[in-house]
């Protein structure tokens, strides 16, 4: 088998039989079809059969990674990023072994040991200057505050704000399920400032459009023009709060995760167990919850200088 057939064959699987998420099965094509490239361009052929991909040829595709590949964006992959080629290469495999073809074993492929990752997450003060910096004398300030307040208030993933739409919102009730990664549901919850931000956004707002959270700038609503084209996007919010750190004078750059780490770190800094995070955040294992050690050092550190005799 060709490894172009093997790869939409793979992709058709994760999709139709085993019921991906469409985000998923793109992330997976756009690792795939990556490495396929690679292969093809580096050997000068059309399409190479799957089966005599082996251990050197997936160790000189690690190689280019790790050396030469730079992203045009941002610059080398680091090595986190590079992992998730080789997991969706043992994904393929896996799926070619299931269906009878002699391929390399997905545990030839090792993932290699990934450093402790250093997340970032705002200080309170830090939290309260970005939001003080909006301006909210319109609707698009009343918008970016109630995105700000909605992303630390429940600790959703960007993707997963900007697919919501109004009817998903209870601002009485401040709970509502979402559908993560993986289709799991898990409930999240609205503080009472997040609830009034939206609230007052909502108000402001005179268009029939589904989308909790729309665009006000590009093409203008008309004829053909659908709800999900006036949906605010992943890169748009991004950008806005890009733009209000450096508004804020924040000098660590910081995207939308920041606000979910600053999510997680709020609540296990005021008490909160890390099972419960867990299930907030939507993480399938508590292992990926324990990146928040630095919550925990802060509370050695406490129990340190409690209890250690030199500092009596």
């Amino acid at each position: 088998m060709g490894t172009k057939e093997a790869v939409l064959r793979f992709l058709e699987y994760c999709e139709l039989d085993k019921n991906l998420s469409l985000r998923t099965v793109k992330m997976y094509g756009y690792y795939l079809f990556f490495f396929q490239d690679w292969l093809l361009k580096s050997l000068n052929v059309d399409d190479f059969p799957v089966e005599k991909i082996d251990d050197n040829t997936v160790r000189n595709f690690r190689l280019y990674l790790s050396h030469q590949y730079k992203n045009p964006y941002k610059g080398d992959l680091k090595r986190q990023t590079q992992s998730y080629f080789l997991v969706a290469l043992r994904s393929l495999f896996r799926y070619l072994i299931k269906q009878k073809k002699a391929v390399l074993a997905p545990e030839m492929i090792e993932l290699g040991k990934q450093r402790d990752r250093h997340i970032k997450y705002l200080l309170p003060e830090d939290l309260d200057r970005l939001f003080a910096v909006v301006d909210t004398k319109d609707t698009i300030g009343l918008r970016d505050r109630a995105i700000l307040e909605v992303l630390f208030s429940t600790g959703l993933r960007v993707s997963e704000m900007v697919a919501l739409n109004r009817e998903n919102i209870n601002i009485q009730m401040g709970e509502f399920s979402v559908i993560g990664k993986g289709g799991k549901a898990r409930v999240v919850f609205l503080s009472k400032q997040s609830k009034d931000w939206l609230k007052r956004y909502l108000e402001a707002r005179h268009d029939p459009y589904r989308a909790l959270f729309i665009r006000y700038s590009g093409p203008k609503p008309k004829e053909g023009l659908t709800d999900e084209k006036l949906r605010l996007s992943v890169r748009s919010v991004e950008r806005l709060i890009d733009k209000y750190r450096k508004k804020a004078g924040i000098l660590i750059r910081i995207g939308p995760h920041a606000l979910r780490h600053s999510f997680a770190t709020d609540l296990l800094t005021h008490g909160a167990d890390l099972r419960s995070v867990q299930e907030m955040l939507g993480h399938k294992n508590i292992a990926t919850t324990q990146i928040y050690t630095h919550v925990t050092n802060l509370r050695l550190k406490e129990i340190h200088e409690r209890f250690h005799s030199g500092n009596k």
